[in-house]
């Protein structure tokens, strides 16, 4: 082999390696996405979901004959809006597809989240890169029945809240909705992703708990407020804190704005049951980390190559 032939076959591989990473990364970099946080029922029966163990999560795994390994991929193509007439009823949070037939299951024990009727809602949607599209959030009437098959006629003809092009950050897209103030008990939150940059449209069930809020708690409240006042403690509430609590001598006044700040903040997910239904509740993943980072890592690995690539080249040329 000559060391001219030897020249060209290393400058061939070296500027081949980045195209090839080019093309791993653009077949990886499909948008898949899905709910955590209110989570989804195939997140939280995934092996990452923390739920797989519970009586609903071992009927959808049976039934659907998979353990939701790819949780993020419930999603249909070509659905182009007509949700209502390509997705049947009974099959909404499968998105019709057989490989995840056991998200239908009507039952009142997948696992859940808690929230509070009329709080500010924030969002947490994992996906795997950035595209742009529409985030429609639905959810189900009050006097809906988990154990019947979920319909397009327990959904309002509107979605509560519709999100376009939110930014993808650490992984998800975070937004914030405002919930119905009407609701009571268990319901469906609905979210329909319909992506413009591609032609896939995404869909998942994500079954929550609204605890009402009782006289008692309030009384509750106003009492612990005026031992703060007097004492100069913390007081123990069933409401979440505000991160800085009123010091010593605090005047009522502020104390109350504590109060209503705590008040407005939303209900966080904890593992374990509720007073008002004993199924489980499941918790959101932590918002610094996500599916997109494979990719970063990636992008990484590209950038080194062809630098790399280019320093070989431009070495060969200068001998």
């Amino acid at each position: 082999m000559t060391r001219t032939t030897a020249r060209l076959r290393i400058m061939g591989a070296a500027a081949a390696a980045p195209l090839l990473l080019l093309s791993w990364a653009a077949g990886s970099a499909r948008a898949h996405g899905a709910p955590t946080y209110p989570v989804s029922r195939a997140y939280a029966c995934s092996p990452s979901g923390g739920s797989a163990a519970t009586a609903a999560c071992r009927a959808a795994i049976a039934a659907s004959g998979q353990n939701f390994v790819a949780w993020d991929d419930v999603r249909v193509a070509g659905v182009a809006g007509r949700d209502r007439q390509v997705i049947p009823d009974g099959k909404l949070c499968s998105g019709s597809l057989p490989a995840y037939k056991g998200l239908d299951l009507a039952r009142a024990d997948w696992p859940a989240t808690e929230l509070t009727p009329g709080a500010r809602m924030t969002m947490t949607y994992a996906s795997t890169i950035a595209h742009s599209g529409t985030f429609k959030l639905y959810l189900t009437k009050q006097g809906y029945d988990p154990a019947k098959p979920l319909t397009w006629s327990e959904l309002a003809a509107q979605p509560f809240a519709e999100v376009k092009d939110p930014p993808l950050t650490n992984g998800a897209y975070h937004f914030s909705a405002t919930l119905p103030a009407d609701r009571t008990g268990r319901q469906v939150l609905y979210t329909v992703w319909q992506t413009s940059s591609t032609p896939d449209t995404y869909y998942s069930c994500s079954d929550v708990v609204f605890t009402a809020k009782k006289a008692a708690n309030k009384d509750a409240d106003k009492t612990g407020e005026k031992a703060a006042t007097k004492g100069g403690g913390a007081t123990a509430s069933a409401k979440p804190q505000p991160s800085a609590t009123p010091a010593a001598g605090a005047s009522k006044s502020a104390a109350a704005r504590a109060q209503q700040t705590a008040a407005a903040t939303p209900a966080s997910p904890t593992t374990g049951t509720t007073a008002a239904d004993s199924t489980p509740v499941a918790s959101d993943t932590d918002p610094g980390s996500g599916p997109s980072a494979p990719l970063v890592a990636g992008g990484a690995a590209a950038v080194l190559v062809l630098t790399g690539g280019a320093a070989l080249a431009l070495r060969l040329r200068r001998r």
